[in-house]
């Protein structure tokens, strides 16, 4: 029997196995997908060798970067932003071949385009994982310009929470939360934003998906912003994953 899986740390918020289990049920698939819990990377080829009907497998927090060096071949597009949550594994005798992909592209565009509106030109993208380079590359091959947010400033690259000005908030009519904050068990946590400056013309996007209405979108939708979270774009992009594992 063919098996698919996940790798990342922890997965206890995980929507995968679940989607893929009804996916399977559904398609009348006989296949399995299996949750790969790994405090280290490392541990992962012990995995592959004792998994040898492992055929490909999902990358999630916090391993969407870390996994490219346990790679053979990156796509082209996941290699220019250095982010990769799909892995397609082919197996010739004792050869294992490891090839990198990024479905976030797709699955955050595809979800996000609905609710553009023609005011949404510039967008604050919280957090500065993975997660966040298949956005911005999103939002950017949709002419929409993007600031980083994290903790601390990074020279050229981030501005802090901190520096999140009134000017800036209305500036940045599209707010993307790419960090775990709300994320179950820990909902009461949300990104420390000035939400006070949150108008009607916002759009506040969550890659969160459970729950489904966070502190974050929660707060967004009090001061009158447009809200949608995560699971569109996990749904989009576990869909993009399977054809590549059986192209």
């Amino acid at each position: 029997m063919k098996q698919y899986g996940l790798v990342g740390f922890p997965l206890s918020h995980s929507f995968s196995k679940r989607f893929f289990t009804e996916f399977f049920a559904t398609e009348n698939i006989t296949a399995e997908y299996l949750n790969f819990e790994l405090e280290d990377l490392s541990s992962l080829p012990s995995i592959l060798a004792g998994h040898p009907n492992l055929v490909g497998f999902n990358v999630t927090i916090p391993y969407k970067e870390a996994i490219i060096p346990y790679l053979d071949h990156c796509d082209p597009k996941a290699a220019a932003i250095m982010a990769v949550n799909t892995v397609k594994i082919e197996r010739e005798g004792e050869l294992t071949k490891l090839t990198g992909y990024n479905t976030d592209l797709i699955g955050f565009r595809n979800s996000i385009l609905p609710v553009l509106q023609s005011h949404h030109r510039k967008a604050l993208v919280l957090g500065t994982g993975g997660a966040s380079k298949a956005v911005v590359a999103s939002l950017n091959d949709l002419s929409i310009s993007t600031q980083l947010v994290s903790r601390e400033a990074k020279a050229g690259n981030s501005i802090a929470y901190t520096q999140l000005t009134r000017k800036v908030m209305e500036e940045h009519t599209i707010i993307v939360n790419t960090t775990p904050l709300g994320t179950y068990p820990k909902t009461e946590t949300f990104p420390e934003i000035p939400y006070e400056f949150l108008t009607d013309q916002h759009l506040l996007f969550d890659l969160v998906y459970n729950p489904a209405v966070t502190q974050f979108l929660q707060k967004g939708a009090e001061q009158g912003a447009a809200t949608k979270n995560g699971a569109d774009m996990l749904e989009i992009q576990a869909l993009a994953a399977w054809e590549i594992w059986n192209e």
